[in-house]
């Protein structure tokens, strides 16, 4: 936003709201570069991180600053007197700017009670009053906009916010083809925006192009248009891990929810469950098409993006089966760590396989990220600018590894599951196999050959176990796992190699030792005595007066003389003295006794 060539986008919370209005009284044409300013806002007080209330707090500060620095209150503290902007109080910038922060605010909170709606459905009702709030305050900032004293810049910019909120309110209201038309006016709006000016600012413009574009899919889906979902999910596997594909995500969610009313059972290791927690089954039907979106994504940031989508459904849908489960006793064993009685219960068992899957789900995408890693391990070509891998950080991804497999095994429904022991027997033996072979590393970077040789000796046996452990899964099983056998043959070929190289090193060190030892300077007039562990090529110790010691010797501090305790003492017996003593006198009578009692006795 600016105001006579000043730009005041970068107007934080301690803000610019203090400038008296006086100073703007001779400004005839306002610029705000509203898309603009409501980005920043939004980055710098929480929707980065998807905190809405924080937002929303700062929206109402924002307000109360603007109102007291233009001297426009709402009243006093006793009593409130709304008072609406007229055009004819344009006097200062700053007062476009309360109607559009109102809007802000009332939208977000409209945000943040749709997201609350999932657990409370009643506060969707609040959620539209506040959208049509978040309308009639852009509205009203869309006609202030229309004075003369506002550019034509602003004015775009206004109504391309103002169709947006309106699409906003369709959209939510499930009127698909009036959000429709409103999401393409303010799509194409933008679009001559950024059409309109340089690089550097077209970047915000099209990012709120490629914002509204899936929104004009998702209704065009709910309208009829088969073909929008597929352009969603191709949207969703190009996309990285921001606030875009979030929405994304949402909008998969919300089309797949009319599918997931067809999944009633789900078949697991030889037991039909039936599914009748809603949020799980649209979990189960994520997950089923999540195999398919992996392998056509692009970049390991978008399969690594899925994944991390695909785990957080995961947590919800457990936290679902877990409030329905607070009642059943071999679920609270389990919780517990007790042994379970029977057999248990299906929504138990359904509760197993998210768990199942939440763990062989952080396998694979903790897979993904070790191959990208190893790209930029400090023994390959790294790009500059590139951050370097350190093996403790592989190290640490296969640790992780190794605990969900651990934990596998021991899930209540499958303790007598012997195959899936094996299974994750061998695969566990293979990541370990790893793990030794990337601690080699860190000790081959600290010089440190002895362990490094026994690290690798210590890979070669699980890696040999591993593969034994393989040989006995069935045929089915190990060509699933036919990748992880073919990275440990080639572990295998490196550590026979380096292990060798490693011994070799060593031995170059010694020798790099015994070269330091010979070019070692020395003070040759410290004496032998004084230089014992040090072994030096001294020629004048042969000569006529060698330097053997210092003479006289130099004084030494020692200890005093101990002292010796007699404890015979202790033992002795030593003869009466008692007739030698004089016996002393009682008094007589009454008058010696109280003087006695009061001054300890007669005379002495």
């Amino acid at each position: 936003m600016a105001a006579n060539g000043e730009s005041m986008t970068g107007e934080n919370e301690t803000g610019d709201e203090t400038v008296s209005s006086a100073d703007h009284t001779e400004v005839e044409c306002f610029t705000v570069e509203v898309l603009q300013l409501v980005k920043e806002a939004r980055q710098q007080h929480g929707l980065r991180h998807g905190d809405f209330q924080r937002y929303r707090g700062y929206c109402s500060r924002r307000i109360h600053r603007l109102r007291k620095s233009l001297h426009f209150p709402q009243g006093t503290k006793h009593r409130v007197q709304p008072k609406k902007i007229q055009v004819d109080n344009l006097t200062d910038v700053r007062f476009l700017h309360l109607p559009l922060f109102c809007a802000e605010r009332a939208w977000f909170y409209a945000m943040q009670l749709k997201a609350e709606a999932n657990t409370e459905p009643r506060k969707r009702f609040h959620m539209m009053s506040r959208i049509r709030k978040a309308v009639a305050y852009a509205e009203e900032f869309q006609e202030l906009c229309k004075s003369p004293k506002c550019d034509a810049r602003t004015k775009l910019e206004c109504q391309g916010y103002v169709v947006w909120m309106k699409a906003g309110l369709q959209f939510e209201s499930e009127n698909w083809a009036s959000a429709i038309e409103h999401y393409t006016e303010a799509k194409t709006i933008y679009e001559k925006l950024a059409s309109a000016f340089t690089e550097e600012l077209q970047s915000v413009y099209l990012q709120q192009v490629e914002e509204v574009t899936p929104n004009i899919r998702y209704c065009a889906y709910n309208i009829g248009d088969e073909s929008a979902i597929s352009e969603l999910k191709q949207m969703r596997r190009k996309g990285g891990e921001n606030q875009f594909t979030s929405h994304l995500d949402d909008l998969l969610s919300q089309t797949r929810e009319k599918q997931a009313a067809t999944l009633s059972e789900f078949p697991w290791r030889g037991r039909t469950v039936p599914v009748k927690s809603e949020p799980v089954r649209l979990f189960l039907l994520n997950l089923q098409e999540s195999i398919k979106e992996i392998e056509s994504a692009e970049s390991t940031d978008s399969k690594v993006s899925i994944y991390e989508s695909l785990l957080k459904q995961c947590i919800d849908a457990q936290q679902v089966l877990r409030d329905a489960l607070q009642e059943d006793a071999n679920f609270k064993s389990a919780i517990r760590g007790q042994p379970i009685e029977g057999k248990i219960s299906n929504q138990h068992y359904l509760h197993t396989y998210l768990t199942y899957t939440r763990l062989t789900k952080t396998v694979e995408r903790n897979l993904l990220l070790i191959e990208s890693l190893k790209n930029y391990l400090p023994w390959k070509q790294v790009q500059e600018g590139r951050k370097i891998t350190k093996p403790q950080d592989l190290v640490r991804l296969y640790d992780i590894m190794i605990q969900n497999l651990s934990e596998i095994p021991g899930l209540p429904g499958l303790e007598e599951e012997s195959s899936l022991e094996e299974e994750m027997e061998a695969r566990i033996l293979g990541f370990k196999a790893f793990r030794s072979y990337y601690i080699a590393q860190s000790y081959v970077g600290a010089k440190k050959w002895t362990e490094a040789i026994a690290l690798m000796e210590r890979c070669l046996t699980y890696i040999s176990s591993s593969r034994d452990s393989y040989k006995k899964l069935p045929k089915t099983t190990a060509i699933l796992y036919k990748g992880e056998m073919d990275s440990l043959g080639d572990v295998e070929k490196l550590v026979e190699g380096e292990k060798y190289s490693c011994h070799a090193r060593s031995i170059l060190d010694v020798n790099d030792v015994a070269d330091q030892f010979s070019t070692m300077s020395f003070n040759s007039k410290t004496p032998l005595a004084d230089r014992l562990d040090q072994y030096v090529n001294d020629k004048s110790l042969t000569s006529k007066k060698p330097n053997v010691t210092s003479f006289p010797p130099d004084f030494e501090p020692i200890p005093c003389r101990p002292l010796f305790f007699d404890l015979a003492l202790n033992n002795l017996e030593f003869p009466s003295l008692e007739d030698k003593v004089e016996q002393k006198k009682a008094g007589s009578g009454i008058t010696g006794m109280v003087k006695g009692w009061l001054w300890g006795g007669g005379k002495k």
